[in-house]
């Protein structure tokens, strides 16, 4: 089957106007793991262009708050999300929380960050793992006792090292490859449901 860019899935974040057809992804793990509710507070780390947002902005309502941080802009404009545009490796988190209105610790941490990939595999793997270390490590730092973590990896030999971080941490670990993730695509995606206390 060839790679065809403008999919089913394509089509129908067009039709229901998202922003990415990666919302499919995220909706397909909220469906199976429950973890939106009402009046939540969300970090979206690698935000752009703002689907994950979206999705979560419709999930958790007018009382809830998404705080969403990419290198690149967002251009999505939710009433309840808040987007900055900063580098996540030099930014100082307790500081943007404050200036933004937010009081950590949040309800979900996730991540749909991506590196700039190379086409060289091994390469393109090492970053994915090292932009999972640094979600995770936010989610350690500013996940509330019982918050869920969703972040995106590029499959490699390293999985089991990060699901062993992540079962640490965490009353469940889920990995999940959504039907909406093209069949080519070495994506995986790490849950942790239920951070321990």
């Amino acid at each position: 089957m060839t790679y065809n860019p403008r999919d089913h899935y394509f089509k129908k974040a067009k039709q229901e106007n998202f922003a990415a057809r990666s919302v499919f992804k995220l909706e397909e793990i909220d469906k199976k793991f429950k973890m939106f509710k009402p009046g939540q507070t969300v970090l979206d780390l690698g935000a752009s262009p703002g689907s994950w947002s979206q999705y979560a902005s419709q999930k958790i309502g007018a009382g809830g708050k998404v705080l969403g941080v990419d290198l690149k802009p967002v251009t999505v404009n939710l009433k309840n999300a808040v987007f900055i545009q900063a580098d996540l490796y030099d930014l100082q988190l307790e500081e943007i929380f404050k200036q933004h209105g937010f009081q950590p610790p949040f309800d979900i941490v996730m991540s749909d960050m991506a590196p700039n990939t190379t086409g060289h595999r091994f390469t393109d793997q090492a970053r994915s793992m090292a932009l999972c270390e640094l979600a995770l490590d936010v989610a350690r730092r500013f996940l509330k006792p019982g918050g869920h973590f969703v972040c995106k990896l590029f499959h490699s030999d390293e999985f089991a090292k990060l699901r062993e971080e992540i079962k640490k941490d965490f009353q469940k670990f889920e990995a999940v490859k959504p039907d909406s993730t093209r069949k080519i695509s070495k994506e995986i995606f790490l849950v942790g449901l239920s951070k321990k206390s």
